[in-house]
């Protein structure tokens, strides 16, 4: 797949909490809306005063809306909109709570899940997930920030978002009831803004997160946000998958000196449950207690100010299943590799018996890619992958990229007016090839 610089379109960014607000350009299908632009969930060391603020494998709405928003949440860290008397930026622990540990699929101990009987026990969904959440403080060139984080497994492998600690040169993990440990960034991989940690000294009593299926959540479904969120560790809201496959733009926090912007393309979960500054990396779980997502990233409305923006309940978290896929390959190598279509893009319409159909436009193959190797051209419409539609230059990188290396993918595309659909096999991308 096409890197964000090959976008023709342009993605546009959101802004950090130390950026200027700026327009979000309108797609194809929204018209002359304005659409809410992403604030920051990295926490800067302002002080304020607290208030009282988570399928069928895909189900879709304006899947290329949300395509210019960015996930401020995190970067870098998250910088506490709530800096509490004492501690250093913002970073507290959560609550614990005794629970039963449950096993994945290749018998690993893994974190707790909670039986659904009836109704909906938020309290016991929180007693089993808290103890697997993590509150991280970061300093560096840049500064102090915090953000959130939760526990891989009990070797002491910790997953929080790659903005959360970009240019960290110290890392201090505070895990539930206090106990803090220095910690080494071992993984960071910009291009899914996803990180991995290990700590120092590990506890014996380290209570790794079980770990859902993301393919399984459906739209209205109930999730659980846990984090960090303005200093305020343990913190818990609840909410409801608002739409699946979101493709939606962030600037990361790259490693390259050239490009230290470059874009983050996810393909993400939308949810109501209130996200703010401080809750980048932290846990978003299903009523089973299980990890269906990392929070990212949220939406908001322009302040007119440099003020960090908090919810207005439209956050994104990254799905498991790429979690999963990235950050196996961090604790086994520190890198990762990511899937390759090999077009440039551009977003483009196609009319099709009589309908109109929004798509990513190949504006350019690439000599020896996936796509040059199943035979298709510049002009090509692509308006699917496997059983998930595509709308936009932006929604066909998303998908790409929660995809593996070596995976088949069936895509759809239009020629000639005339639709047709060609397997492809994805490959590393080259520049990735290490």
């Amino acid at each position: 797949m096409t890197t964000p610089e090959h976008d023709p379109q342009g993605p546009a960014y959101g802004q950090r909490s130390d950026d200027v607000t700026a327009p979000v350009p309108t797609t194809p299908q929204q018209g002359t809306a304005t659409q809410p632009v992403p604030a920051s969930a990295h926490q800067g060391p302002t002080t304020t005063t607290a208030t009282r603020r988570p399928r069928e494998r895909r189900r879709y709405g304006d899947i290329a809306v949300a395509s210019v928003l960015a996930a401020l949440l995190a970067s870098g860290g998250t910088f506490a909109a709530v800096e509490l008397a004492g501690d250093s930026p913002a970073t507290q622990s959560s609550s614990s709570g005794d629970t039963a540990a449950a096993e994945t699929a290749d018998g690993a101990a893994r974190g707790t899940t909670v039986s659904l009987t009836g109704e909906q026990d938020w309290a016991s969904v929180a007693e089993a997930v808290t103890p697997s959440t993590v509150s991280i403080a970061v300093a560096g060139a840049a500064g102090e920030g915090s953000g959130s984080g939760v526990v891989w497994d009990t070797e002491g492998h910790i997953v929080t978002n790659a903005h959360v600690v970009a240019g960290a040169q110290e890392v201090q993990v505070t895990l539930p009831g206090g106990r803090s440990y220095p910690a080494e960034v071992i993984g960071s991989d910009p291009s899914s803004d996803l990180a991995t940690l290990q700590l120092g000294t590990v506890p014996d009593d380290l209570q790794p997160i079980a770990l859902g299926d993301d393919g399984a959540l459906g739209v209205g479904d109930p999730v659980m946000a846990v984090g960090n969120p303005l200093g305020l560790s343990g913190t818990v809201t609840t909410g409801i998958v608002s739409a699946l496959d979101r493709p939606v733009t962030t600037q990361g926090a790259s490693g390259d000196p050239a490009d230290p912007g470059a874009a983050v393309v996810t393909n993400a979960i939308q949810t109501s449950a209130a996200i703010n500054p401080g809750n980048s990396g932290g846990a978003l779980v299903n009523a089973a207690g299980e990890l269906v997502g990392i929070n990212s990233s949220i939406a908001s409305l322009p302040t007119g100010g440099a003020g960090q923006s908090g919810s207005i309940g439209i956050g994104f978290a990254i799905p498991s299943g790429k979690v999963q896929l990235i950050v196996e390959q961090l604790i086994d190598t520190g890198t990762a590799t990511h899937a390759f279509l090999g077009v440039g893009l551009d977003n483009a319409q196609a009319e099709v018996d009589g309908a109109t159909l929004t798509g990513a436009a190949v504006t350019q193959v690439e000599p020896g890619s996936p796509a040059e190797g199943a035979g298709m051209r510049s002009g090509d419409l692509i308006v699917g992958i496997d059983d998930d539609p595509v709308t936009s230059a932006t929604a066909l990188v998303g998908q790409v990229r929660e995809r593996g290396t070596g995976d088949q993918v069936r895509v759809s595309y239009i020629r000639d007016g005339e639709q047709a659909e060609v397997t492809v096999t994805l490959a590393a991308r080259p520049d990735e090839q290490r």
